[in-house]
């Protein structure tokens, strides 16, 4: 029997996380000056998939409100259940409400690479319940960049730590 997901939630829930993404590395451009042009072009990456996921969202019609996928044993669904939650990660809250202004630059990424990787593997979750015809080659499109947002935070500290 097909687990039954709510598109609305789903994609809200993604759309907040590319939010709180572009809040957060806007609000440290203003902490670190010396890299505020690399935390904007993250911040404009991170709205750039607000609005694919907005766009997704449209897509989604009344009767096409429910995402049916194949989970026998409700481990995706008890997975977003979790997520929706706020117990993997709290979407509901800006992450850059957690610094005080004082972090140095590879501090910043470091939260960065977390944050990323927490939005990873919500959307691993939700590339699982998310049919073809309702975006999941998207939600693909958009792990392969936020695994990319990934790989340039790490290459930053590592260039900043000299590591």
């Amino acid at each position: 029997m097909p687990i039954t997901f709510n598109a609305d939630e789903v994609f809200t829930l993604a759309e907040q996380i590319e939010r709180n993404g572009a809040a957060f590395y806007r609000n440290c451009a203003e902490i670190i000056p010396e890299a505020k042009q690399f935390l904007l072009e993250l911040a404009e990456m991170e709205e750039s998939h607000l609005r694919r996921f907005q766009g997704m969202h449209l897509l989604v019609t009344s009767h096409e409100s429910e995402l049916f996928a194949a989970d026998p044993d409700n481990e995706a669904s008890a997975y977003l259940n979790t997520m929706a939650g706020g117990y993997v990660f709290d979407t509901h809250n800006d992450p850059s409400a957690m610094l005080n202004g004082s972090e140095s630059l590879p501090d910043i990424l470091r939260i960065a690479i977390g944050l990323e990787k927490d939005s990873i593997v919500f959307y691993l979750g939700m590339k699982e319940v998310v049919p073809r015809n309702a975006g999941k080659d998207k939600v693909e499109s958009i792990i392969r960049e936020e695994m990319q947002h990934v790989t340039m935070l790490s290459n930053k500290l590592k260039e900043v730590t000299g590591a």
